[in-house]
Order: C-alpha cells, then sequence, then structure tokens
C-alpha cells in the first residue's frame, strides 16, 4: 500500500512540482482513502521524503546497472554519463528530482534539504571510488561530478539530452588530463 502511494506521488511531484500537488491529489491517484494516505505518511513532509528515498533507490540501481556493464576502469568513470544521456531521453525526464525537491523547498524543510544532501554526497562518494579504481587523482572526481550535475540541469531546462554527451566528451578530457603519461 505505502509503495502505491509513494510511486503515485513521485509521478505527481516529479511531472508537476511538489507545492503544485495536494495530499487529496495524491490520495485519488494512489485510490486510497484519505485515512490510509495519513496512517502511511502522517504528512506531506514525511511522504516527500519516501519519494525522494524511492528516487534514490532508482538512481541507485541505474547509475550501479551502467557501471557494471562497462568492462574497465576508466569506462566505469564514463558510464556516470552514458547513464544520464539514457535518462535524460526518457519522455519523462523533468530533471533531478533532488534538485528540483531542493529548489522548490529550500532550507524551508531541514530533513528533506539533508536527503538531498544526503543523496548528492553518496553520488560523490561512488564517484570517489570509480576514481580511485581507475587510479586517478581524487581531485578529478568533484570535477566528474559538477559535470554530471550541471548536465542534470542543462538537460531539463532545454528539454533534450545532449548535455550528457557533451559533459561525456568534458569527462574524456579530464580523464586525459589528469592520467599518469
Amino acid at each position: 500500500m505505502s509503495a502505491r502511494i509513494v510511486q503515485a506521488a513521485d509521478a505527481l511531484f516529479y511531472a508537476r512540482g511538489i507545492n503544485a500537488v495536494g495530499m487529496d491529489e495524491v490520495r485519488t491517484s494512489a485510490g486510497v482513502s484519505l485515512k490510509r494516505l495519513y496512517t502511511a505518511f502522517p504528512g506531506k513532509e514525511a511522504l516527500i521524503l519516501a519519494v525522494l528515498r524511492f528516487r534514490h533507490g532508482i538512481w541507485e540501481s541505474g547509475l550501479e546497472a551502467a557501471v557494471e556493464a562497462a568492462t574497465t576502469p576508466r569506462d566505469r568513470l564514463l558510464a556516470i554519463f552514458d547513464f544520464l544521456e539514457s535518462w535524460f531521453a526518457e519522455p519523462t525526464f523533468r530533471g533531478c528530482g533532488f534538485i528540483n525537491a531542493f529548489g522548490e523547498l529550500g532550507p524551508g524543510y531541514p530533513s528533506i534539504a539533508d536527503y538531498v544532501r544526503e543523496h548528492k554526497r553518496s553520488f560523490r562518494k561512488r564517484t570517489d571510488q570509480l576514481v580511485a579504481a581507475a587510479g586517478l587523482p581524487a581531485a578529478l572526481a568533484p570535477q566528474l561530478v559538477l559535470l554530471a550535475e550541471g548536465a542534470q540541469t542543462t538537460a531539463a531546462i532545454f528539454g533534450t539530452p545532449a548535455p550528457a554527451a557533451d559533459a561525456r566528451a568534458a569527462a574524456e578530457s579530464l580523464i586525459a588530463a589528469h592520467a599518469e603519461p
């Protein structure tokens, strides 16, 4: 039951924004009573956090599948951008749900802001691991993360997956510049 509510809320929040969607609309979309909705999620903040946790799981599994499909440490780093390109090409793509949530709610909801930061730290940590596995300097990881984050925002604004390829090309240049001769 909770999963159905989270998935309905995720679709609504992602398509229209968090503030534009009320709990009654989530209830209707999920096909549950308002009482059941509030039993599962005592308030909208709890539901937003559940949606962000759900999105984090989708992000993690998609990213890991792309990374694991690559055969070399360098290709695993570049798989980040291949994953982004396939995500950006989805017809429902509307940017990063975490950036969107933070942009809408900002610091007004500390628990949500903290979870957004946790998600972004998790991505940075995974990128750190991939950089280390490739034998590249640690300074490369934040640069690649910034490319990925910028690509997400740019793709959402312009409605095209092209920023992923641009970010991938920039990542290839950075990797080459940091690689030992």
